[in-house]
């Protein structure tokens, strides 16, 4: 059976102020979750969609790039203009299997390290592929947290404590910048993923500027 054409994901409507907001839970919905690493984006997500009352995907960036990739160029031996299109081509991919699961009337929940003094590829690159209905929130526990959840990790997925403290540091600039942000340090994966739903279900209501 072939596809609906998937187009761009509309902003949520707005409901009435004597109307009840829609459910989080199970509201077809497209939400970008944005951290460090170690933020645990990817745990959340995943707990996330696993858990909805509601046909839900989670779409990894990283898994996506890797599959890119395809031992081409690796962003952790040193950023280079390689690895960067890479990163394009794996947004742009994600955002086409966002639009076809929402087509289909399926939620997706996708996941990135979106800086914000990069709007250009990165809450703008994801506006563009996926749509101005897309909910960012940010996901942005203590830097002491990050790097013990770091140090638990093995292969590539770990990175040095100073790229960590680094990426920790710019991600700090999301604060002021109008989109909602959860601090998970003290927080286990399904109250993270409760309180996301909370959260969303405000985006919903009044979706934030970006």
């Amino acid at each position: 059976m072939a596809l609906p054409p998937g187009g761009p994901v509309a902003v949520p409507s707005v409901p009435p102020a004597t109307a009840a907001a829609p459910d989080p839970t199970t509201t077809t919905l497209a939400v970008l979750l944005i951290g460090p690493a170690g933020a645990g984006k990817t745990s959340v997500a995943k707990y996330w969609a696993d858990h909805r009352r509601v046909p839900t995907a989670h779409i990894s960036l990283d898994d996506v790039r890797e599959w890119v990739r395809s031992g081409f160029a690796d962003p952790q031996t040193g950023w280079n203009e390689h690895s960067e299109a890479q990163y394009r081509l794996a947004r742009r991919t994600c955002g086409f299997s966002a639009r076809n699961f929402l087509a289909n009337g399926i939620s997706c929940i996708l996941d990135d390290a979106v800086f914000p003094d990069r709007p250009v590829v990165g809450l703008g690159g994801w506006k563009r592929h996926v749509g101005p209905g897309l909910l960012p929130v940010v996901l942005l526990p203590g830097l002491d947290i990050v790097l013990e959840r770091n140090a638990e990790r093995s292969g590539n997925r770990r990175l040095t404590d100073e790229e960590v403290a680094r990426i920790h540091g710019r991600m700090a600039g999301w604060y002021g910048s109008g989109l909602p942000i959860i601090d998970n340090s003290q927080l286990d994966i399904p109250d993270t993923a409760h309180l996301l739903d909370e959260v969303l279900s405000r985006s919903i209501a009044s979706p934030p500027n970006w």
